[in-house]
C-alpha cells in the first residue's frame, strides 16, 4: 500500500498539481497588493476618494459611521461595498490570470513551431525509394 501511495505521489500531473497550489498561494500575495495597494487607491480617486469596502447599509437601529464599527456592535448591515472590492478583486485577478495563461500559451506554441521548422531527418526521398523498388524488381 506505501509503495501504491508513493507511485501515486510521483505521478507527473500529481507534482504539477502541488506545484501549481503553492505557486498560486505565493501569486495571491501579489495579486493582492496589486489589487489593494495599487488598484483601489486609483479607483479611490477617480470615484473621488470613496473607500467601496466601507459601503453599507444598517439594517438595525442605531447609526455608525464605519462598516467595522456595526458590525463590532452586532448591527445587521447590508455590506455592499465589501460585495464590490470583491466583484472589483476577482475581475482583476482574472484579468491577470488571463494574462499569464496567455503568455505560456504563446511560449508552448514559439516551442511547438520551432519543432515543426527544425528540418526532418534526411533520407531517401519517394522517387528514390520508388526507384530502388523498381530496380530491385527487374533483378
Amino acid at each position: 500500500m506505501l509503495k501504491e501511495f508513493k507511485d501515486f505521489i510521483a505521478k507527473g500531473n500529481v507534482m504539477d498539481m502541488a506545484v501549481g497550489i503553492i505557486i498560486g498561494a505565493a501569486f495571491t500575495a501579489i495579486v493582492t497588493s496589486l489589487v489593494s495597494d495599487l488598484i483601489n487607491p486609483i479607483i479611490g480617486l477617480i470615484t473621488g476618494g470613496v473607500d467601496f469596502s466601507n459601503l453599507f447599509v444598517n439594517l438595525g437601529d442605531g447609526e455608525y459611521a464605519t462598516l467595522a464599527a456595526a458590525q463590532e456592535a452586532g448591527a445587521p448591515v447590508f455590506a455592499y461595498g465589501s460585495f464590490f472590492t470583491a466583484v472589483i478583486n476577482f475581475l482583476i485577478i482574472a484579468f491577470v490570470v488571463f494574462l499569464l495563461v496567455k503568455m505560456v500559451n504563446r511560449v508552448k506554441d514559439a516551442a511547438a513551431k520551432k519543432e515543426e521548422e527544425a528540418p526532418a531527418p534526411a533520407g531517401p526521398t519517394e522517387v528514390e525509394l520508388l526507384t530502388e523498388i523498381r530496380d530491385a524488381l527487374k533483378k
